[in-house]
C-alpha cells in the first residue's frame, strides 16, 4: 500500500539524522545561523560559510543575492526533450515575447552552444556563470548536455557550470556531473507528498515506462530525494526551487523546505506560479490563480526560520542573457554568433571582475555607515521599500523606465532584499503611458516608498495619491544605504508626530511577464 506521505517513511531515521549532520558540516553550510537555519545563502558573507564554498557563490547571480547586482549569467537551450509533465508548463519555440522558463527563440547544437558562450563572455565580462535549464529537462537530454559543458570547460575554464532538472534522472547521472566539476545544481522539489504531487504533475516517463497519478509522484519523489543526498554528499552546493501554487502546494512547502534542509540543500527558491490563461498550461486554462506578494513574502518569511531562501529570482527563460532581470538574448542570435570574430580574454575579464568586487568592498562600508546609526534606535517599525535599479546595487533608474522594482524590507535591524516586481513599462517613446501606472501602483501597493533616479510630475502625484512616497533625492547611491536612510528619516517623522505609520495592503503579482513592445 502506497503512503500518503513518503518523505519520512522511504528511509530510516537513522538515515535522515546523519544526513542532516553531514549538512551541518559541508554540504554547502558551514556556519550556524538564526533560528537552526544553515549560515549559507543568498545574502551572507565570506565568514559565514565553509571554507571554499564562498568562492563558488561569490560571484554566482543566482546563489548569491548581493551577486546578482553585479554579475551576469546566461543560459544555453540545448535540451529541448522533457521526462516528466508540469501542470504549470508549455514550453514553447521560437517565441521571443515571453519571459518565463521552458520559452525560447532557439534550439542550439552543443556546439553552437559552446560558441555562444564565448561569444557572450567576450562582449559582457561580468558574465560568469553558464547555466543549462531546458527548454525540457537536461537530464533527459545527457549527451547534449554533457557534451555542452564539455566543450565550454575546455574553451572558458573560468565560466562556473550550472545544471537545472527536475531530478528524475539526477541519480544516474551524480557521479558525471561531479566529474564534469558542474559545481551548482538546482533541483525543482514542489512537494514530498505523493497526493500534493499527483495535483502536479500528470506524468512522468521513467525507464522507458509512462506513469500517472500517485505512483508517479511517488517515484519522482524518491529519485529528486536520493539524487539531492548524492550531490550533497560529493560537496556540490544545491539550491532547491518550489512554484507556490495556492490550494495545491503553498502550506506543504513548509514540510518540502524541511525535508531538502534534512538532505543538505544549500539555498531554497519559493517561486510564485506563473498561471496566465495565454499561456496555455493546464494551471492556466483552468483559472488557478497564482499568490499574491504578501502571501509568497509570509510563506519565505516562514520558511527562512529554516533555511536561507532567494528572493531574487526571475524565473527566467531558458535562453536568457545577462544581469538577472534583464535579457540580452536578442544580441546574441545563431546567425549574429557565427558572424562574430571571437577572442576570450581572460585576462580581461578577470581585471575587471577584481574592480566589481571592490564596487562591492564600497557597498559594504556605505551599508555599515547607516547600520551603525540605526543599532541604538528603538523601534518595532517595518517597512518595504521600492527600488529602481538597472544594475551595481544602486539606485539608478529612471521610474518610467523601469521594467522591475526590486522591494527591500527595512526595519531597525537593517534593510533585506525580499523580492522584485516586473511592471510595464511607463514610458514609451517619451511619453508616460497612463494605462501602464495602475498596474505599476497595484505592484507597489504594499510599499511605503520608492526610491528612483528621477520621476515625471504625473506618476509622481498618482504614487503621492496611492500612499507611495516618490523619492529622487538619493539618485545613484547604493541601494542598501539610500533604503537605510529613507527608512531613518521616516521614523523620525513619525517619533515627531509628521506622519502617521499604518500598515499597508496586499500587492499584486504579474503574471503575463511578456517582455515585447
Amino acid at each position: 500500500m502506497e503512503s500518503k506521505d513518503i518523505s519520512d517513511t522511504t528511509r530510516p531515521q537513522a538515515s535522515l539524522e546523519g544526513v542532516a549532520v553531514a549538512a551541518s558540516e559541508h554540504k554547502g553550510c558551514g556556519a550556524s545561523g538564526g533560528s537552526g537555519k544553515a549560515g549559507c545563502g543568498s545574502s551572507m558573507a565570506p565568514e559565514d560559510m565553509a571554507p571554499g564554498v564562498w568562492e563558488k557563490v561569490k560571484n554566482h547571480p543566482c546563489y548569491s543575492e548581493e551577486a546578482h547586482h553585479h554579475y551576469a549569467r546566461m543560459h544555453v537551450a540545448v535540451a529541448p526533450a522533457c521526462n516528466i509533465q508540469c501542470n504549470y508548463c508549455n514550453r514553447k519555440y521560437d517565441c521571443a515575447n515571453e519571459s518565463r522558463p521552458g520559452v525560447v527563440s532557439e534550439r542550439l547544437t552543443p556546439e553552437q552552444a559552446a560558441r555562444k558562450t564565448l561569444a557572450v563572455a567576450s562582449a559582457i565580462p561580468q558574465m560568469t556563470v553558464l547555466g543549462i535549464a531546458g527548454p525540457g529537462d537536461p537530464l533527459a537530454n545527457p549527451e547534449k548536455t554533457f557534451k555542452t559543458f564539455e566543450l565550454i570547460a575546455r574553451e572558458a575554464p573560468d565560466i562556473k557550470l550550472c545544471l537545472s532538472t527536475n531530478g528524475l534522472a539526477l541519480p544516474d547521472y551524480v557521479d558525471r556531473i561531479k566529474g564534469l566539476n558542474v559545481d551548482h545544481v538546482t533541483i525543482t522539489i514542489n512537494m514530498v507528498d505523493v497526493e500534493v504531487g499527483a495535483r502536479i504533475y500528470p506524468w512522468i516517463y521513467y525507464r522507458h515506462r509512462r506513469y500517472t497519478g500517485r505512483k508517479a509522484a511517488q517515484i519522482l519523489h524518491e529519485r529528486q530525494m536520493q539524487g539531492l543526498e548524492m550531490l550533497t554528499e560529493r560537496g556540490i552546493l544545491c539550491k532547491v526551487n518550489s512554484v507556490m501554487i495556492p490550494g495545491i502546494n503553498d502550506q506543504h512547502l513548509v514540510d518540502v523546505n524541511k525535508a531538502v534542509k534534512s538532505r543538505g540543500a544549500f539555498l531554497h527558491n519559493i517561486m510564485p506560479l506563473i498561471s496566465a490563461p495565454e499561456h496555455g498550461t493546464v494551471f492556466g486554462l483552468n483559472g488557478q490563480r497564482g499568490p499574491t506578494a504578501q502571501e509568497l513574502k509570509a510563506l519565505q518569511d516562514r520558511c527562512e526560520g529554516q533555511m536561507n531562501m532567494m528572493r531574487h529570482c526571475r524565473q527566467c527563460r531558458a535562453d536568457a542573457v545577462g544581469l538577472l532581470g534583464e535579457d540580452r538574448s536578442a544580441e546574441f542570435t545563431t546567425e549574429k554568433v557565427m558572424e562574430m570574430e571571437l577572442s576570450y580574454d581572460g585576462a580581461a575579464r578577470r581585471a575587471y571582475q577584481a574592480t566589481v568586487e571592490d564596487q562591492r568592498q564600497e557597498k559594504a562600508a556605505a551599508k555599515e555607515v547607516w547600520l551603525e546609526g540605526l543599532r541604538e534606535r528603538q523601534s518595532d517599525i517595518a517597512i518595504l521599500v521600492a527600488v529602481a535599479t538597472k544594475g551595481e546595487g544602486r539606485v539608478n533608474e529612471h521610474f518610467g523606465h523601469a521594467k522591475e522594482f526590486q522591494i527591500y524590507e527595512a526595519g531597525a535591524g537593517g534593510a533585506k532584499f525580499v523580492g522584485h516586481r516586473r511592471v510595464d513599462l511607463y514610458c514609451q517613446g517619451g511619453y508616460g503611458e497612463e494605462d501602464a501606472l495602475p498596474t505599476i501602483i497595484r505592484a507597489l501597493n504594499d510599499c511605503t516608498a520608492v526610491l528612483v533616479a528621477k520621476i515625471g510630475g504625473c506618476p509622481r502625484a498618482s504614487l503621492k495619491e496611492a500612499g507611495i512616497e516618490p523619492v529622487d533625492s538619493c539618485a545613484h547611491e547604493f541601494i542598501d544605504a539610500a533604503v537605510l536612510a529613507y527608512y531613518k528619516g521616516y521614523v523620525d517623522r513619525v517619533e515627531r508626530g509628521d506622519i502617521t505609520h499604518a500598515p499597508k495592503g496586499d500587492a499584486a503579482i504579474r503574471q503575463g511577464a511578456y517582455v515585447a513592445a
